[in-house]
Formats: structure tokens, C-alpha cells, sequence
């Protein structure tokens, strides 16, 4: 059934990037299930998506706002979260509004479909399929960039692009984590 599926495997590989506690965004969430994975590790959650009855199913589980992000005004100036997540979807006039909700100490978690999809499947129209290292440019140079990929994947066949990136905390402070290489599991600074 529609709505049930399990989280992504990026989003639940990273998910310990988020703080404790911390609150989330899922933009563009359907019908939640980052929302809802996220609500039961003990976040605060909102869920944007156009389709009203996509949200209905998230009542009970955090704040929803229904809206269609690509036509209408940022429905969250000003706001920022301790994660932002965005999976399977692409709008690039959204990149700076996803970019500036991101809290200081916060993670962008995003996930979608790149050039190379058209030949497996959908989409398969150039204007929802990322360029090689697009996520990189969009968002590594005013995040620090934990983990990205960039190829094909199966089951299902797809091509993916997908970033894990923080902001820092302004000030003095070390980076907190940084990627090893070898396993591409960051681990904490001493």
C-alpha cells in the first residue's frame, strides 16, 4: 500500500547526523514515511507537501503544512531545522530556501533521481534528473559535505545522486565529523 514504504536507506544511514531531539523537515514528503521514522526516533517533524490527502495520513505525527512549494510562496521564511530532508524530488529554484532552513549544527539530508535514469526508467525528462555533482555545487559550498554519491543503484534500477551535509556552527569550533574514507562512516573528531 501507498504510504507504507520504508525510509530510504541514505536517510536511515545518516539519520544519526540529526541532534537529538532535534527538529526535522521533510519537504515534499508524500505521504510521510520520513516523517514518520523520524517522529519515532523522538524529533519534532513537519511535513510539506501539496497533496492534502497525502497529509491527512500524518495526522498525529507532527505539523503539516499544505502547499505547492513550486507555484506559491516559501511557506517557512525564516525558519530553520536541525535536518532537512528531501527525498526523491527536485525543483532547483528551491535549492537557496532549502539551503537557509538548515539550523546551525543542522543536516541536509537530499536524495533524488539523476541523468542516467532515462535509460532505466522515471523520471526521464532532463528537468528532474541532476547533472553530474549538481547536489555538490548546490549546496558544498556553504555546507560541510559528509557523504555524497553519484551513480546507479538496484532494486529498482535507478540512477541517484545524494548528499549529506552540515552547517556548521559558526565560531572557533573543530569540524565534528569527518568521513573515513575507508568504511565512509564518519566518525567524531577527538
Amino acid at each position: 500500500m501507498h504510504g507504507t514504504e520504508e525510509p530510504s536507506d541514505w536517510i536511515r544511514r545518516w539519520a544519526h547526523l540529526v541532534p537529538a531531539g532535534g527538529t526535522v523537515l521533510d519537504l515534499a514528503c508524500g505521504r510521510g514515511r520520513h516523517a514518520r521514522f523520524f517522529a519515532a526516533n523522538g524529533h519534532a517533524v513537519t511535513a510539506v507537501d501539496r497533496d492534502a490527502d497525502a497529509l491527512a495520513t500524518l495526522q498525529g505525527v507532527g505539523e503539516t503544512i499544505q502547499t505547492d512549494i513550486e507555484n506559491a510562496p516559501w511557506p517557512l521564511p525564516g525558519r530553520q531545522f536541525d535536518a532537512v530532508i528531501v527525498t526523491n524530488y527536485l525543483w532547483r529554484p528551491l535549492f537557496p530556501q532549502i539551503l537557509a532552513s538548515v539550523a546551525p549544527g543542522g543536516v541536509l539530508l537530499h536524495e533524488t533521481f539523476a541523468l542516467g535514469n532515462e535509460t532505466v526508467g522515471k523520471p526521464s525528462r532532463p528537468d528532474f534528473l541532476l547533472a553530474p555533482g549538481e547536489l555538490l555545487r548546490a549546496y558544498g559550498g556553504e555546507l560541510r559535505v559528509v557523504a555524497f554519491e553519484d551513480g546507479f543503484l538496484e532494486p529498482p534500477p535507478r540512477f541517484v545522486q545524494r548528499i549529506a551535509a552540515v552547517r556548521e556552527r559558526p565560531g572557533p569550533t573543530r569540524a565534528r565529523y569527518m568521513l573515513s574514507l575507508e568504511s565512509g562512516i564518519p566518525r567524531e573528531q577527538p
